[in-house]
């Protein structure tokens, strides 16, 4: 991989440049470092929630991948807006904004600093959709993982999602709960870090990453807390050395009939109408002409056959537990409303990475 450097060489290459590479020779980068490919790690962090508190912690893990692929990692973050906190005030009126800063961000990070691909992680509302724009925008070697949802929490014997403690407001309101049952449900609705359990927008455009080929196969499903998030992230961030090394770039993947495979997505699982928002910009990025036409063809066709909070009873863990994205996916290629020849960041075709991706035995 050492002569894939386009981009990093006319930063960091000949002898014109030898101020330049001091500067991360102080941050204890070697010759050897730098002859390798320079892999930005994005990661959208600040404690404003829970829902991207974990991430920065996998990018230790990141690092290890990105190395790993014979490239070195450099991290930086981008900023997060929790639409569950903002909205009903006027910090709602950043939040659309925060997608758009999100891409500028990282457009801003990778380019001034020449890096040769990067990846992606993302969690809430609009660090996804941003981070997708971004891969579309530049078009350089890179891939996204989502950071996972958090578990339900439990209230008197149920599973409960901070959807049950918004709905619990209006229940004290009307005098139909106490003050107590309240306040146990707020300090028990969110049990640890990751998104809003139910399928809202974090969690769709989680699922709708894999649909469009750009994360790995059953990355988007797994919690936040659960094991699998940490081997997902050295896993992902691995990929990014044969993307590198195969100039495989987003719009490879983001072509129009993978847009079509989103939109299944969407439909299948009943996921938030956000999406459409959110795929409509991606398209755009990726200069390919996606319409509402689309998405109105594409519902007449799909039925959906998934039942998520919080539409239905079921939390993204009980999708997780049956085998995440890629059990859907197969549903529908099996059906024949998927397109299964679109090439994924795995190199491969997503009928291939389907036909390779083990299903949970689930007993019953």
């Amino acid at each position: 991989m050492s002569s894939i450097k386009g981009r990093s060489n006319l930063i960091y290459g000949g002898y014109e440049k030898a101020p330049n590479r001091a500067f991360l020779k102080a941050m204890g980068l070697n010759d050897n470092d730098i002859s390798k490919p320079l892999v930005g790690i994005a990661i959208a962090w600040d404690e404003a929630g829970p829902c991207n508190i974990h991430l920065l912690g996998l990018s230790s893990v990141a690092k290890e991948g990105v190395r790993e692929a014979g490239a070195t990692p450099r991290v930086f973050t981008a900023p997060v807006v929790i639409d569950g906190i903002a909205m009903g005030s006027e910090g709602m009126k950043y939040s659309l904004v925060s997608r758009e800063v999100i891409a500028d961000t990282i457009e801003l990070v990778t380019n001034a600093h020449g890096y040769d691909g990067f990846v992606a992680f993302g969690g809430c509302d609009k660090t996804g959709p941003g981070m997708m724009m971004a891969m579309a925008r530049l078009n350089i070697p890179s891939i996204y993982m989502y950071g996972g949802s958090a578990l339900p929490g439990v209230f008197r014997g149920k599973p409960i999602t901070v959807q049950d403690v918004y709905e619990a407001v209006g229940s004290y309101s009307a005098g139909k709960l106490t003050a107590e049952d309240l306040r146990i449900m707020e300090d028990n609705a969110i049990p640890g870090p990751g998104t809003c359990a139910g399928l809202y927008t974090a969690n769709t455009m989680g699922i709708i990453s894999e649909a469009l080929g750009v994360a790995l196969p059953g990355s988007a499903s797994p919690p936040a807390v659960d094991s699998a998030r940490v081997r997902y992230a050295k896993e992902t961030s691995k990929a990014i050395g044969k993307l590198v090394e195969n100039g495989i770039k987003p719009r490879d993947m983001m072509t129009f009939e993978a847009f079509e495979n989103a939109i299944s997505m969407l439909m299948a699982t009943g996921g938030s109408t956000n999406a459409v928002l959110h795929l409509l910009a991606i398209a755009k990025e990726a200069n390919v002409k996606l319409t509402l036409d689309d998405f109105d063809r594409i519902s007449k066709r799909t039925p959906t056959i998934a039942y998520l909070k919080p539409e239905g009873e079921y939390a993204m863990y009980d999708l997780h537990r049956v085998g995440g994205a890629p059990l859907i996916l197969k549903k529908l290629l099996e059906a024949g409303l998927l397109n299964g020849d679109v090439l994924t960041v795995t190199g491969k075709t997503m009928e291939r990475n389907l036909k390779e991706f083990t299903l949970p035995q689930i007993s019953h």
